[in-house]
This record gives structure tokens, C-alpha cells and sequence, in this order.
């Protein structure tokens, strides 16, 4: 459990959003570039980032959030932060833009449930490498 001034909550939200057209561009370095921008995104606004999985064609964010941000919220931070930073600091050198789809997934998952959403990314995690 963790509390605000006003709230004692455990929010946890799955998160999965694809690159534009699903194209496999998170790889290698760009992968770690990702990871490292969406940790940086977490630990600005205050928000725990409990699973990551980056994988080729899609992101699995397994986040924990204080009630005052919507899922919605949630992803647009994620995903347009992320696709900003990332083009501005590394597409003119490797050319390679991060463009996102429009679209994302957003589940909740309370203290029982969450454990079953990590399991689940680990194992896709380990069954897609």
C-alpha cells in the first residue's frame, strides 16, 4: 500500500503500445535507449515501474500510480514523452525515429492479480528472446 496526503491506494496498471506499424525497431541499442527514457519519464513523475519489457514490437509497462492519473494519462505520458526524448536525442544521429502507434492496451490489476501480470511478463519476456 502507499498513501498521498489524502489517499492510501494500490494502483498498479498494465500498459502494452506498439511502434507505428509494429515494425520491429526496439532492439539493441535502441531498445536500451527506450528502457532508460521510460525509467527516466517513471522517476519524474513520481510513478514505480514495477515490470518493462521491451520487446521488438510492443511494450509491456507494468507501472504503479497514485489515483489522481488516469490509465490514459499514464500512457500518453509514456508514450509521448518517450517517442520525443528519444527523437531528439538520438534520431539525427542513427536516423531512426521512434513513432508510436495510436493506439494501447490498459488493465488494472490489484494486489492478488498483480502478481499474475508480472509472472505473465516474465515469462513473455523469456519465451520471446
Amino acid at each position: 500500500m502507499k498513501t498521498t496526503r489524502h489517499a492510501t491506494y494500490n494502483l498498479n496498471y498494465h500498459i502494452v503500445w506498439l511502434p507505428k506499424y509494429r515494425h520491429s525497431v526496439l532492439v539493441n541499442e535502441v531498445a536500451d535507449r527506450v528502457r532508460n527514457i521510460l525509467h527516466e519519464i517513471a522517476d519524474n513523475k513520481g510513478l514505480e515501474i514495477i515490470e518493462l519489457t521491451v520487446q521488438p514490437d510492443h511494450i509491456h509497462l507494468f507501472v504503479n500510480s497514485p489515483p489522481k492519473h488516469a490509465p490514459s494519462l499514464l500512457a500518453n505520458w509514456f508514450k509521448g514523452i518517450s517517442s520525443r526524448k528519444y527523437n531528439h536525442r538520438y534520431a539525427d544521429n542513427d536516423g531512426e525515429k521512434i513513432r508510436w502507434a495510436r493506439g494501447y492496451y490498459a488493465g488494472t490489476a490489484g494486489s492478488v492479480s498483480g502478481e499474475t501480470v508480472q509472472d505473465y511478463i516474465q515469462r513473455h519476456e523469456e519465451g520471446d528472446q
